[in-house]
């Protein structure tokens, strides 16, 4: 290769950038929930999500020639920053006026989502074209931010409940467990339209609760649990 041929024109396509919307949508949540802004903090990562499920789409969609692995690197780059680090800062941060002991497990907590979520990934990387599935290995990444937003946003969020919550996903996360691709078309039809309300001015609130964000956490966790439990039976 020449280094003409390096010019970063010559590698970026529209699949990627989306992955970098994805990205930055990660680093603005992470600054956000430095700023105690944590509400667009969830949504931003919401946000990430929605960009992270369509860049693989659009990459086949305009038969992206990925021969050198740029674009499944910019994605696993780009998700490590999104659902790696930012949940990770949301869950320490929400701790910032707890109890001294409490922020140092959460430091711990935090630094334990990023471990889990970047082996996730690398190991995804190395695995993908050697392993004779299309399912996942271990809880796809993008949900412990999924979770950790949908729990804030829902307004049940408890920050000790966010820590025992994210040690679990963060072990499945690197866990052998097989999660399908979720093809339930109804389902998915409903997320999406929780997913708008969720994100539209006009809130549904029950009893105080966010109903959008509620249905929301419920049909992640059940999807992480019932595939949890399928694995053991």
């Amino acid at each position: 290769m020449k280094i003409e041929d390096t010019n970063i024109r010559k590698f970026i396509t529209i699949s990627d950038v989306i992955s970098l919307s994805n990205m930055s949508c990660g680093f603005l949540s992470i600054v956000c929930s430095i700023n105690h802004g944590f509400e667009l903090a969830a949504l931003l990562m919401i946000f990430a999500i929605m960009f992270d499920s369509v860049d693989g789409w659009v990459a086949r969609k305009t038969n992206r020639n990925d021969s050198l692995g740029f674009g499944k690197n910019i994605d696993s780059l780009s998700d490590a920053v999104s659902f790696g680090v930012a949940p990770a800062v949301f869950v320490y941060s929400t701790l910032n006026t707890t109890p001294t002991t409490i922020q140092q497990i959460g430091i711990l907590v935090s630094l334990f989502i990023v471990i889990c979520g970047v082996l996730r990934l690398t190991r995804y990387n190395v695995i993908a074209d050697k392993i004779d599935t299309k399912d996942f290995i271990g809880f796809p990444i993008p949900g412990i931010a999924f979770i950790i937003a949908t729990l804030y946003l829902s307004g049940i969020y408890n920050a000790y409940l966010a820590l025992i919550l994210s040690v679990i996903v963060s072990l499945i996360m690197v866990s052998t467990v097989i999660y399908p691709k979720f093809d339930n078309v109804p389902i998915l039809a409903v997320s999406c339209v929780l997913i708008v309300l969720l994100i539209l001015p006009i809130k549904l609130i029950l009893f105080n609760i966010n109903m959008p964000a509620l249905l929301l956490l419920i049909f992640c966790l059940y999807y992480l649990i019932i595939n949890l439990i399928k694995n053991y039976l």
